[in-house]
């Protein structure tokens, strides 16, 4: 038996490598693939959309925007041209939803910081009380780092229109001001192209909650986009 496996020696080395090919083929032909739906006005609650683009199926993407972050510097989708970014929408004197969901974008930006693919983007809804020096020292207190996180506040009608029109993340007040808005706990993740990949509740690290996702899955997701699978 001993003289049988030597003459053959070769040919069982040779069937144990075709073996092992056939067999990580079949493993990565039957793993289940990730997939990231492309998110359209049609496929959100309308009431978080305008009327004026519910009827969207197909290739929406985040429409271009200038804003001025915590520092006086204007921001536009060109700093986020080519990126991976998370946006959400914040008030700085919030007592509710906004402190947990800041503190889950700290945590997110802790994961993140080393990843130049990566950015995240928060809008502010009160953006008559959320000045530069009020975004600043706000940004300060939870640690901001300035190259990767940008809070930003603008012109109200410009905020409440990107909120609705392209984020597709929040909703009117129920009040007779124009452009009053009503920020949802949602972290939205927009790929490199910008488009919406995903929505996420900002207000949830890690918990296991049926019909959504959480901060932790949002990070799994972002590594697989920017190619760091986990």
């Amino acid at each position: 038996m001993l003289t049988f496996f030597k003459k053959y020696k070769v040919f069982f080395i040779v069937l144990l490598i075709v073996s092992a090919i056939i067999l990580y083929l079949f493993y990565n032909a039957l793993k289940p693939q990730k997939f990231l739906k492309v998110y359209s006005p049609a496929d959100v609650s309308p009431e978080l959309v305008d009327t004026t683009v519910q009827y969207i199926s197909r290739n929406h993407k985040i429409a271009d925007f200038s804003f001025t972050n915590q520092n006086g510097k204007t921001i536009t989708q060109k700093d986020y041209k080519g990126k991976i970014y998370v946006a959400d929408f914040f008030f700085t004197t919030c007592p509710t939803i906004c402190p947990i969901m800041t503190d889950n974008m700290v945590w997110l930006q802790d994961k993140i910081k080393d990843n130049p693919k990566v950015m995240l983007l928060s809008h502010s809804v009160t953006p008559d009380i959320d000045s530069v020096p009020v975004l600043k020292a706000y940004a300060e207190k939870k640690g901001v780092i300035d190259s990767k996180w940008n809070l930003v506040t603008g012109n109200k009608k410009d905020i409440y229109y990107i909120a609705r029109k392209s984020y597709l993340a929040v909703k009117t007040n129920t009040s007779d001001e124009l452009y009053d808005m009503v920020h949802t706990e949602n972290f939205i993740l927009v790929d490199a192209e910008g488009r919406i990949r995903g929505f996420y509740n900002g207000t949830n690290l890690d918990e296991e909650v049926e019909g959504e996702k959480n901060v932790t899955q949002l990070l799994e997701d972002i590594n697989w986009l920017s190619g760091r699978e986990n």
